[in-house]
């Protein structure tokens, strides 16, 4: 094939491709470019997820008519003229792509008036091309409308997920967007029904309430610190303690009201928290750092979405010690015979043998024998293969509980060497099988499965992604003892839970299944990455003390699963120390 210049509306799709990847992405830079133009209300309005209308109406201050046109020429831009610039970048959006590759795969229509002008102006585009333009009566500011998103460009739209699921992933957007900028008012209506509002009062405070609720809200310390040589300041807020979340996405990070997304970032504030949260614990964080714009580069991804420092140690260390002075001065002293769990529970409180009991978050009663190994049962047909699993099964040896190092490893001896057990690991492997078995049982044959009633029903908040979840698993998460109904817009009566989650929090554990859920992506299919995340939420801890006899029940149900060598999310659950080794680190051999 020939070398030859592509044709243009060609290259504007896969230009547009770099910038638009979905109606969230829209949402971004139309918003960004109102917040760049002073605006103090932005109002988002979805249809169909972004698919059929995204709105973004702004009270900015506009663009003047000689000019409307020029702005969807591609690298045409008000906020760059010079090279120096680009080192120095002030802006949320600088690059002049964000209106041309919108517009090369959608229908758009702009209106806009600047605070001088008495008329606006108009201006529609199909696919990139002018249909018609001229002046029409308008408020100050900017509205852009955005119609048929990707009509034009069925490879892009096939892989889009359902309605839902994209508006969430908007409301994900302009709700960090919301916390970043509290003196200006947001308004998100999806479908005709609002879906968030701030109060735009300029309290940072109160448009933290806004997007997280009061129970969040009121668990969050005020975070303030500074490098004065270098120039940095850190100013949000972190959560006590007490209230932390299954995965880090409630951790999020702006710098100068960026929203970006940065591991370093992510690292300081999990080792500020160091030694204060449980394992696999993370807390909610809403940090802006305010850094000299020659010192980060803003320019080094096509979206914009991450950002690089000059001296990261140093943006690294600022952030671990705000945080962690936060922490140090303002942590309440929790109250006496309350974990962070236990605050909230509202069902009946489980006995103290059922709850420190072994056997009560293995699925059986306190007192009563654990089943037997596979060995004696023969069921192994029974349980369904683990994701990832191939080629044969690869039996365990028969071991012997030699004792628990660190009340987290089982120390046992094989036939061929020494075994350290990952108590958590094993236990989340022997709860998934159980699960998934379980929840066949129970979708094929209309039977019960094992849950645990609570007294009174509880009222769990959801936020839009976990809410998508809910609807996308409400069969499976039945399947495996969860009993759940709609309650309103984003909340959800909740009335049972799985009997391996007994003595859990109820309304947490229904959060935590679904955020680790959301975010478990090594699972194949969707039943497997709930059924890891309840075994992973349910199975016992690190630092938990195991009897003899719980020690080697815990082997036997290992050896009674499909996959005893990892847990559902690929972790080993055990490593060997063969006799040959030993004996050549005692120097025998």
């Amino acid at each position: 094939m020939p070398i030859q210049v592509l044709p243009s509306a060609l290259a504007a799709q896969i230009a547009a491709g770099e910038v638009v990847e979905r109606p969230a992405s829209v949402v971004k830079e139309l918003l960004e470019n109102s917040l760049d133009a002073g605006a103090s209300q932005i109002t988002v309005e979805l249809r169909s997820g972004g698919l059929e209308l995204v709105r973004i109406t702004d009270d900015g201050s506009g663009i003047p008519a000689s000019e409307v046109e020029l702005a969807f020429q591609r690298h045409a831009t008000s906020k760059l003229q010079t090279t120096e610039q680009l080192g120095a970048i002030a802006t949320l959006g600088f690059r002049g792509e964000a209106l041309p590759s919108i517009a090369a795969v959608s229908r758009l229509t702009i209106i806009s008036r600047t605070h001088h002008d008495n008329t606006g102006y108009r201006l529609e585009l199909d696919r990139g091309h002018k249909l018609r333009d001229g002046a029409q009566g308008s408020p100050p500011g900017t509205s852009v409308t955005v119609e048929d998103l990707f009509g034009n460009v069925p490879a892009r739209r096939k892989f889009l997920r359902s309605a839902s699921a994209e508006a969430s992933r908007v409301h994900e957007l302009v709700a960090h967007y919301t916390l970043a900028y509290p003196a200006i008012r947001f308004q998100l209506v999806v479908d005709e029904r609002s879906s968030l509002s701030s109060p735009g009062n300029g309290r940072p405070a109160e448009a933290l309430l806004a997007v997280y609720g009061a129970e969040v809200a009121a668990g969050m310390l005020e975070v303030r610190g500074e490098d004065t040589e270098a120039g940095y300041q850190v100013a949000g807020f972190a959560s006590a303690p007490s209230l932390h979340r299954a995965n880090r996405s409630y951790m999020t990070f702006f710098v100068n009201r960026r929203w970006v997304q940065n591991r370093l970032l992510a690292f300081a504030v999990e080792e500020a928290y160091h030694d204060l949260l449980p394992e696999r614990r993370y807390p909610v964080a809403v940090l802006n750092l305010t850094l000299p714009y020659d010192q980060v580069d803003v320019n080094c991804h096509p979206s914009k979405r991450e950002v690089r420092f000059h001296q990261e140690r140093r943006v690294y260390a600022a952030l671990q010690r705000a945080v962690r002075a936060a922490l140090v001065a303002q942590t309440p002293v929790p109250l006496a015979g309350r974990s962070a769990f236990a605050a909230g529970r509202q069902s009946q409180a489980v006995p103290a043998a059922a709850s420190d009991s072994f056997w009560s978050r293995a699925g059986n009663g306190p007192g009563e024998v654990p089943p037997a190994p596979l060995s004696q049962r023969g069921d192994r047909g029974d349980f369904p293969p683990p994701p990832g699993a191939a080629g044969p099964r690869q039996d365990l040896p028969a071991l012997k509980v030699v004792g628990q190092v660190k009340q987290t490893y089982i120390v046992a001896e094989g036939p061929q060497g020494l075994y350290l057990v990952d108590q958590h690991a094993a236990h989340e492997r022997v709860l998934f099988d159980q699960l998934r078995r379980r929840a066949d049982q129970v979708l094929s044959q209309s039977a019960s499965p094992p849950m645990e009633g609570l007294l009174e029903p509880v009222v769990v908040e959801l936020t839009p992604q976990q809410a998508e979840l809910m609807r996308a698993s409400g069969d499976r998460l039945r399947g495996y003892g969860f009993q759940v109904e709609s309650f309103g817009e984003g909340s959800y009566l909740l009335r049972a839970l799985p009997s391996v989650m007994g003595g859990k929090d109820p309304a947490q554990s229904l959060k935590d299944v679904l955020d680790l859920a959301a975010l478990d992506g090594a699972m194949t299919a969707q039943e497997d990455a709930l059924a890891a995340s309840i075994a992973c939420h349910s199975a016992i801890r690190a630092g938990k003390t195991l009897s003899e006899s719980e020690m080697r029940a815990l082997l036997e149900q290992l050896e009674a699963t499909d996959n005893p060598h990892t847990c559902p999310h690929g972790r080993p659950t055990m490593i060997h120390l063969t006799e040959y080794q030993m004996e050549r680190e005692f120097r025998r051999r």
